[in-house]
């Protein structure tokens, strides 16, 4: 059993109710809803919302009716890992266990259906606690990343012994890309955070890993589904 879940918060202080508002023609959570449906291999889907539209939204387009969010992961503090266990827990009570737990982010909607299979087929080969999206970093912590000290002097983030004078002489350090996760039920329910497990990445193209939080984000998304749409 393949559970597809979504987390959509009423609340955006980048962009006003974005999880709802429009883009190239439907609601943004639908371009992550749609994906879940379609996808021969979810079996499953759920919404977890303080939204009551939201909700109402994602229940008459199938998703399972487990209710609105508890408040206290309705709050800006609030974390995906609370969100997550609460919605599995949920779901399980519904439609039994659950053998992986697929999130898709709403408000990254470039990613493609075989961005969902290829997740699930490295978490179904590989075996870890949880696959997560990434994308390569534009911006290395060894080389260009700085930081300033006490007196305000800038240092790179992370020296190595002699320096690095080239970016290719950099460790690779990757975007944690907020798309498409795959994470062990049993993981999810042992652990208190994302990062005290095997976690593996899934490496995506940048392009496909914009992530909405801000106004600029919103219309940079909106051209780029525009663009796709168009071939």
């Amino acid at each position: 059993m393949i559970l597809g879940h979504i987390g959509a918060r009423k609340g955006s202080k980048g962009v006003p109710r974005k999880n709802f508002r429009e883009i190239c023609g439907k609601p943004l959570i639908d371009w992550s809803l749609d994906q879940l449906f379609a996808h021969p291999l979810v079996d499953a889907v759920v919404v977890s919302t303080d939204d009551e539209e939201i909700y109402a939204h994602a229940v008459a387009k199938g998703a399972l009716k487990i209710g609105l969010r508890p408040a206290h992961l309705a709050t800006d503090a609030a974390g995906k890992w609370g969100v997550w266990q609460h919605a599995l827990d949920a779901s399980e009570a519904l439609v039994g266990p659950v053998t992986a737990f697929l999130d898709l982010d709403c408000t990254s909607p470039l990613r493609l259906p075989s961005d969902i299979s290829g997740a699930l087929d490295f978490y179904q080969t590989e075996h870890p606690d949880m696959v997560m999206s990434c994308c390569e970093a534009r911006k290395n912590p060894y080389f260009n990343l700085v930081e300033p000290d006490a007196s305000g002097a800038l240092h790179v983030s992370k020296p190595l012994p002699g320096g690095v004078v080239a970016r290719q002489q950099a460790p690779v350090v990757y975007e944690h890309a907020a798309s498409t996760y795959v994470v062990d039920p049993a993981y999810l329910k042992r652990s208190k955070g994302l990062w005290e497990g095997r976690v593996i990445p899934y490496l995506m193209p940048p392009e496909r890993c914009v992530d909405i939080d801000s106004p600029f984000d919103f219309k940079l998304v909106e051209f780029l589904l525009k663009e796709a749409q168009n071939g």
